[in-house]
């Protein structure tokens, strides 16, 4: 009898462990953003549109990497995406990858926890983050501002990705 409540309580442990939320801005929550992205027609269609999604200095992809400044200063997701099937596919979500990144092409986002937290909820969005300082950004500026609708869109991805905040990623 015993032996069948020791086995019950570890399936339930480990049933409620891979159950959990993966860490906000871990690889495992790169993966889910990446799905996430996936499936938000005005990112996948919208920077085609656009022409956003060609700028990808040769290689065939864009690079986005994500980190909170709480956390560390150094990215601790990325997402790549390409023009696939005519859309812009997200094709990678994990972790960082990408070592050189191509400034006239490729975004770093950073900010602290309590401010992705808030920019995913849609309390406001890229311009307003960015103009008080609440969310860093290095990348192509002028090609940033001209996608806001879609740059929106992928801030409330973090709002959308179910997440636990209240650790750190590794």
């Amino acid at each position: 009898m015993r032996l069948a409540y020791f086995a019950g309580a570890m399936l339930m442990a480990t049933t409620a462990a891979q159950a959990a939320p993966p860490v906000l801005m871990s690889a495992e929550w790169g993966a889910a953003a990446c799905t996430a992205w996936n499936a938000d027609p005005v990112l996948t269609r919208d920077l085609v549109e656009s022409g956003w999604i060609k700028n990808d200095g040769g290689r065939g992809f864009k690079v986005m990497q994500v980190f909170r400044e709480d956390c560390g200063d150094a990215p601790s997701a990325e997402l790549r995406v390409s023009l696939k099937d005519g859309l812009a596919h997200c094709v990678y979500g994990g972790a960082v990858q990408t070592k050189k990144l191509d400034s006239a092409a490729d975004y770093v986002m950073f900010a602290e926890t309590k401010r992705w937290l808030e920019m995913g909820r849609g309390e406001y969005g890229p311009m307003k983050a960015m103009t008080f300082g609440r969310l860093g950004f290095k990348g192509p500026k002028m090609e940033a501002m001209g996608n806001m609708g879609p740059f929106s869109n992928f801030l409330l991805l973090v709002g959308k990705v179910e997440s636990d905040a209240s650790s750190c990623p590794k």
